[in-house]
């Protein structure tokens, strides 16, 4: 009969204090309200495109379809909204992100809108119709390393250098209310009579 060696006790963990971050580096934690999100959808009228949702009643789910966006994802939401709410200095110096393909096309497609310039670092695997996607918009791309730590750490140089503003691809107040707008439009769209347990698909 064979036993198992019992593990040895960890030492029971510090409370986080207050405010800090997961990561534990004393970063304070952004709470992105209903009235961020309201905000964000009067920034995106007129700009982001209120999606069709479309039920699939066999599979007991609703799709969200955000492939209607003029760039084809959500991520439109959230860049335009983060774009939008720089100070206008910042915003005229331009922009730059890190991201593999939606969110740089999203970023140089909401910046093409304002006018402003917006560089995008990209993996060197980055599927040719990304990279189109993102040259398309005006965005200029710079091939960096294949990770997603090598395009932000190639972004911040960058950033610091020419004095562009980073608009990050998700961690961010203001395009985490951007991509709560989605939340927004479904709760406005589904037939009040339908249980809000059902289970939910977005199409990105």
């Amino acid at each position: 009969m064979m036993t198992r060696r019992p593990r040895p006790r960890r030492p029971p963990r510090k409370p986080r204090p207050p405010g800090e971050s997961h990561q534990g580096q004393g970063q304070q934690i952004a709470v992105v309200t209903a009235e961020a999100v309201r905000a964000a959808a009067r920034t995106l009228e007129g700009i982001a495109v209120r999606t069709s949702l479309v039920e699939l009643p066999d599979m007991g789910v609703y799709l969200k379809l955000e492939t209607e966006q003029p760039v084809g994802a959500f991520k439109l939401r959230g860049a335009y909204n983060a774009i939008k709410n720089l100070p206008e200095a910042a915003r005229r110096r331009g922009v730059i992100t890190f991201s593999s393909g939606n969110h740089g096309q999203a970023v140089a497609y909401a910046a093409q809108l304002m006018g402003v310039r917006a560089v995008v670092t990209m993996p060197e695997t980055a599927p040719a119709i990304k990279v189109a996607g993102v040259k398309r918009w005006g965005g200029e791309v710079v091939p960096a390393g294949k990770t997603s730590e090598d395009r932000r750490v190639k972004a911040l140089e960058i950033a610091a250098r020419e004095g562009l503003a980073v608009v990050p691809p998700f961690d961010h107040p203001d395009i985490i209310a951007g991509q709560g707008t989605v939340g927004l439009e479904i709760a406005a769209q589904l037939p009040a009579w339908r249980p809000w347990s059902c289970r939910w698909a977005a199409a990105a």
